[in-house]
This record gives C-alpha cells, sequence and structure tokens, in this order.
C-alpha cells in the first residue's frame, strides 16, 4: 500500500465519509426541497453567479426539455456540483463533519471544495472549464462509455485487447466487484459489447457524451492544465483521496492528478477499500440518485451508506447523527 495511505489517519467507528456524485446522476427536480436550506440555495447562487446562467432553473424545470437541458455536460456537471457541495456545506453547518472525502470524477471536485482546498467560486470555475474541454475534445474524437457486468480486471483487459483493433478501447471506472466500465471509439465498444453478450455477459450503455477517462480526452489536458495554474490551492483540511491512485490529495500534487484524470480511470472501488482498511464504516452520499450509495454496498455490504438527497434523508441523517 503506498506510503501516503500509511500516514492516513485513522477513521472512528462513529466517523462518516462523504461521497460526491458523479455526472449521470442528473434529473429534474432532483433536491428542489433543499433549496430553501441556507448553505444550499448559497451554494446554488454561487454556481449562478460565477457561471452567469439560472442554475436553480435547470434542476426546478420539468418535463424532456429540461432533462435534454439538464444533460448537456456543462449544465450536468454545474448542477450535480452545486447539490453535492450545498448538502455537504448544510450537514457539516448542522454539526456533521466528513472525516474524509471521495467523490467519483466529477464529485472529486465538489469534494475539493468541501475540504477548503479551494472556494465555491473557484470550484465552479474549475467545472466550467473542465467541461467545456470534456466537451470540446468529446466532440472531436466521439466516444462512448459501458457498465460490463459480473466483470473482473483480467477478463476487460482482454476484452479491450481483443477488441481495439487499433481504435481507444479502455478500462474507465473501476466501480465495484461485477461492474466496470469500458471507454472508447463507438465501434470498439460495440465490438466489445458484442463480445461479452456472446460470452453470456450483460452490458449497460451509458448516456455519457464521450469517452470520458480515456486517451480520447487527451486534447483537454494542456488547456485544463494551463487553467489549473491559475488556481491557488490550499492544503485540504479534510483528508480527501484522489480518484487516479485512491491516494489522498495534497496542495503540491493536486495540479498534475486533476489532468491525470481526464484520461486516467476512477478507482472508485479501490478507494471505498482503503478507507474501510483504516476503519471507515458509514459512507455517506451527499448528491442525487444514491448511485455511489449502491456502488458502495456492492463492495462492502456491511457498511453504513446513507444517501442524502433530499429533504426527509437529509432531516434524518441529522437526526440520526445526533441520538
Amino acid at each position: 500500500m503506498d506510503a501516503r495511505m500509511n500516514a492516513f489517519p485513522q477513521i472512528g467507528a462513529h466517523d462518516v465519509v462523504f461521497m460526491c456524485s458523479g455526472q449521470g446522476s442528473q434529473h429534474p427536480g432532483m433536491g428542489t426541497d433543499l433549496l430553501d436550506v441556507p448553505a444550499v440555495a448559497d451554494v446554488f447562487a454561487c454556481a449562478s453567479d460565477v457561471l452567469g446562467r439560472d442554475i436553480v432553473g435547470l434542476v426546478t424545470d420539468e418535463g424532456d426539455y429540461a432533462q435534454e437541458q439538464l444533460d448537456q455536460t456543462k449544465n450536468a456537471q454545474a448542477a450535480i456540483a452545486a447539490l453535492s457541495i450545498g448538502i455537504g456545506r448544510a450537514l457539516m453547518a448542522a454539526g456533521i463533519q466528513p472525516a474524509a472525502l471521495l467523490g467519483f470524477s466529477l464529485g472529486q471536485v465538489s469534494a475539493l471544495a468541501l475540504s477548503g482546498m479551494i472556494s465555491d467560486e473557484e470550484a465552479f470555475s474549475l467545472i466550467d472549464v473542465r467541461s467545456s474541454l470534456m466537451d470540446e475534445a468529446a466532440r472531436e474524437h466521439p466516444g462512448c462509455m459501458s457498465a460490463l457486468l459480473k466483470a473482473d480486471e483480467e477478463s476487460v483487459q482482454e476484452l479491450c485487447a481483443a477488441c481495439a483493433q487499433g481504435e481507444v478501447l479502455v478500462a474507465a471506472n473501476y466501480n465495484c466487484p461485477g461492474q466496470i466500465v469500458i471507454a472508447g471509439a463507438p465501434a470498439a465498444v460495440e465490438r466489445a459489447e458484442a463480445a461479452w453478450k456472446d460470452a453470456g455477459r450483460r452490458f449497460s450503455r451509458l448516456a455519457t457524451q464521450g469517452a470520458f477517462h480515456s486517451p480520447l480526452m487527451a486534447s483537454a489536458c494542456e488547456p485544463f492544465s494551463a487553467h489549473l495554474a491559475t488556481v491557488p490551492f490550499q492544503e485540504p483540511q479534510i483528508p480527501v483521496i484522489c480518484n487516479t491512485d485512491a491516494n489522498p490529495v495534497d496542495a503540491a500534487s493536486i495540479r498534475e492528478r486533476l489532468v491525470a484524470h481526464l484520461v486516467s480511470p476512477v478507482l472508485f472501488d479501490e478507494s471505498v477499500r482503503r478507507l474501510v482498511h483504516v476503519g471507515a464504516q458509514t459512507f455517506a452520499e451527499v448528491g442525487f440518485g444514491g448511485v455511489l450509495a449502491g456502488l458502495a454496498r456492492r463492495i462492502d455490504k456491511e457498511l453504513a451508506r446513507p444517501a442524502i438527497q433530499d429533504a426527509q434523508s437529509f432531516a434524518a441523517f441529522v437526526d440520526a447523527q445526533e441520538s
């Protein structure tokens, strides 16, 4: 295990890890009954001010057009991050301080804000640049993503090697036991899906607009690095576990690791396991949809894994922590 993880402080049995949701969890109406919570309202107002558009409207509008708007990368990332940061801040205002923070892809930026490494304004500016560059890379180098079920690392590596045929095809997300997401050129992903199906296994195509966390995002790296050079990162007040290596981040390396994050797989499974190794037993998802809470259950069924996404779940979690 990495020396940085050996130095990681032990987490108490009653401590909480906040997990910040990633792109894909967006849905019209998400978090709307929390918008009257001051901390949540403040973060949404900050997002709207920084980005110059109505982020509250993105989540309160309804209908097919609203979903279409919310699914655009720049809008999805802004709304998801606003809700994750807002819920996290509201829980902290209620006296619940996380022992560690873990985000999934986009959620890692939300975690950086909650850790104090960057301000909320800097987080939304970073997200705006990141989402625009990812969207541009996806248009220049079209790709897609697919979740392979009953998958293990060795079989997925073999599948990618066999089906790439000179095109990009890689493992992009190591989610939990039995679920690995691949990303790459559309034809390569289709070949992999067909081969997986022929082997009697199931897959699920993801509703993403590109092959994120793959080499097809490489064109975004240099301009993203240039933007990050202007961001004044502080040392985290709360440990943040990095998606790319499942180790804690620091101010000296965060820029390099955020750039690598664009083209490197998300090691969510390993990140949760390492936190469990140092004592974590409660993983609370702050965001919407409960996807990360579900993955945590598949990683370790003994974990407490509440999903705080609306007024009811928020109140229940605060009450449980106070009792």
